[in-house]
């Protein structure tokens, strides 16, 4: 992973900052660094390197699909996703009205499939565990702060 990453050579450019993470789901590893940024809005992912260990690789395509596709659904979710409650009924009552991750804020994604000879595993959820503790990582290279309460936003 820190080779994918060029994590031992290669420094962020200033103003950016790296989190890694790595978590064990359905039977698969996978691996995540990001890179970001503070903007005025908050946090801007501007690159993940995912490495995933899902035994024999039945379909490349289809794994590199549904971690991209996991990195961005979890992303929407622990930058922007929050629910509140008013007289026990959700404020937000559709997908109108809950902030969701934008096609504009889709990081780049490089996926490195690790070559196994075990039994494949699950792809279609392990993707999405592994981003927050990535980000959280990342915010505190970043900030000096620890975030524990999603979405991860700064007081």
């Amino acid at each position: 992973m820190a080779a994918l990453a060029d994590w031992s050579n290669a420094k962020p450019a200033p103003g950016r900052a790296r989190g890694v993470a790595v978590v064990e789901s359905f039977n698969t590893f996978v691996a995540q660094v990001v890179e970001m940024s503070m903007g005025d809005e908050g946090p801007r992912i501007h690159k993940v390197w995912c490495a995933v260990d899902c035994g024999v690789a039945v379909n490349p395509d289809i794994i590199r699909a549904q971690m991209e596709g996991g990195i961005g659904f979890a992303l929407g979710h622990i930058l922007y996703a929050e629910q509140t409650l008013d007289d026990g009924m959700p404020v937000a009552a559709n997908f109108d009205g809950y902030r969701s991750l934008r096609i504009n804020e889709m990081p780049a994604v490089e996926v490195y499939i690790v070559q196994s000879s075990e039994n494949p595993t699950g792809v279609g959820e392990p993707a999405t565990p592994v981003i927050a503790p990535a980000v959280a990582n990342a915010l505190a290279a970043a900030t000096g702060q620890r975030l524990r309460v999603l979405p991860l936003a700064l007081a």
